[in-house]
């Protein structure tokens, strides 16, 4: 087995001719943009580009593949240089308790991503757009997904809005039959949590965890990413690492740590006021507000059946890390010295020799670069739509 990076949740903003997709990304984030700044400058080994069903997106694709630009593998995903594209849909169910989940679809080929297109154009009001929103049940979307050989896991899964746990339910079984649950080989973390706060919900020690970037923007590409053992990449290949199969798994999954998350703990907007308290904050304790901004830590202690955080034997280690342009005294000019040097951000993370950083920046941002790519860098908790901020 080889180890490929892989983030599995970015957005297109534009079509090529500038058409809307996700209207809420950068419209930079083109399909072409997108292929050249994962491949490129972050070094990634493979992506999910989860807006593909997208006509516009479709199009540009096609385009892409007729030019010979990319091509499609014969196990599933689409060949760019050396970096691999799995499409993808990021799909929202509307449930009778009135929750909202956000879910992230794979597929093998293009024709089955224009077949779900086709489906989904019956449900959303302008399958141009990357919406999302289907007015369709969890079961109708895992039973459509499942039917096109595609893969189905629960997006940012803890967040406040529009997630599986942090939105709708409190345990799967309120959810999904047995059988529909097992078909659901992972779960997306999001930006505000991480594998030790996951694992104190029991019934997810069974599920791969993934660590994605939800890019919005192109410098956000591989902010969270994922390390996975697999024989190459492809779609087969993904989806035996998403079930721990024939010695293909997720070995390391790399994230902001969580207090950098906008929705790490509980927030009241009334008070403006973002809680640190041991115990979860559900209603704020300073004016009495019943709806404060829940966060994913406070929410995940209210639900978890047990009260600890117990990982099985074979769950990959989660490594803090903080982009570089996060990084204090980290620029746009300062990354580019350091791509023109080591030539990809995969690089510079995983490879460069602190004594290396040291003889291209100084001590001062070497220091820095180091502690950001260990975890041991100062942070302040964000909240309530806030992001935290690296202090140093």
């Amino acid at each position: 087995m080889d180890k490929f990076f892989a983030d599995m949740h970015i957005h297109i903003g534009a079509g090529e001719n500038g058409e809307p997709v996700k209207i809420t990304a950068s419209k930079e984030l083109t399909f072409p943009n997108i292929l050249r700044e994962a491949f490129y400058n972050k070094g990634l080994d493979m992506i999910g580009i989860i807006d593909c069903a997208s006509p516009v997106v479709i199009r540009d694709m096609e385009k892409m593949l007729f030019e010979g630009e990319m091509k499609e593998l014969p196990d599933g995903g689409i060949k760019y240089e050396d970096l691999v594209l799995i499409p993808g849909a990021e799909i929202e169910s509307r449930e009778d308790n009135g929750g909202q989940c956000h879910y992230l679809a794979y597929f093998p080929q293009l024709f089955n991503v224009k077949e779900f297109s086709s489906i989904m154009k019956d449900y959303i009001s302008n399958i141009n757009l990357s919406s999302q929103s289907t007015g369709l049940k969890r079961r109708d979307i895992l039973q459509i997904v499942d039917g096109l050989q595609g893969i189905l896991i629960p997006a940012h899964v803890f967040t406040p809005y529009k997630s599986f746990y942090g939105r709708s339910f409190r345990a799967y079984n309120e959810a999904f039959f047995q059988r529909e649950w097992d078909k659901i080989p992972a779960v997306e973390l999001g930006l505000s949590a991480d594998t030790f706060m996951a694992d104190y919900l029991g019934e997810l020690r069974h599920k791969t965890f993934l660590s994605n970037s939800d890019a919005h923007s192109l410098p956000k590409i591989a902010r969270e990413y994922n390390e996975i053992m697999m024989k190459k990449p492809d779609f087969n290949e993904f989806k035996m690492a998403l079930a721990g199969c024939e010695g293909r798994r997720v070995s390391g999954n790399y994230g902001l740590d969580p207090r950098l998350g906008k929705y790490h703990r509980s927030h009241c907007p009334l008070c403006e006021k973002t809680f640190s308290e041991k115990q979860p904050v559900l209603s704020c304790p300073k004016c009495g507000n019943k709806e404060p901004v829940v966060g994913v830590k406070d929410r995940i202690m209210d639900i978890s059946q047990d009260g600890r955080s117990v990982s099985p034997p074979a769950r990959p280690k989660y490594i803090h890390q903080i982009p570089l342009l996060d990084v204090p005294g980290i620029g746009p000019a300062t990354l580019k010295t350091l791509l023109k040097r080591f030539e990809t951000e995969m690089r510079i993370i995983h490879d460069v020799a602190e004594n290396e950083l040291e003889e291209l920046l100084g001590p001062r941002l070497a220091d820095n670069i180091i502690k950001a790519r260990s975890g041991k860098a100062r942070i302040r908790t964000g909240g309530g739509g806030y992001y935290g901020k690296v202090m140093g």
